[in-house]
């Protein structure tokens, strides 16, 4: 009776590693179609948010100094110049900070 336990649980842990080997074997080959359609999509949008990113804030920040340059001495529109440079700056180097660390996962991970 002992004998009869014994070699149904080695049958079965034989089999639990032959499906095991096996799984890994048939799935290894690639990521499904949908999570590398949607991989392509994210990077796109990163690709298209960098690019609208540059001349975005240069826009804002020639804005904020034009609007410094012709104050005419008024401080509310300093103030609002300069919060309209330091804003854009902080947000274009929130971006590139974003694609750096995106770009580190990436390589980590491949």
């Amino acid at each position: 009776m002992k004998k009869k336990i014994f070699y149904i649980f080695l049958i079965s842990i034989l089999f639990f590693i032959f499906l095991n080997a096996l799984s890994s074997f048939v799935f290894a080959w690639g990521d499904p179609q949908i999570v590398s359609k949607i991989n392509s999509a994210f990077e796109s949008i990163e690709s298209w948010i960098l690019k609208i990113a540059t001349p975005a804030a240069a826009v804002a920040v020639g804005s904020g100094i034009f609007m410094k340059k012709f104050s005419f001495g008024d401080e509310e529109k300093i103030r609002t110049g300069n919060k309209l440079i330091k804003g854009s700056l902080f947000s274009y180097a929130f971006i590139l900070a974003i694609d750096l660390i995106l770009s580190a996962i990436k390589s980590l991970i491949s």
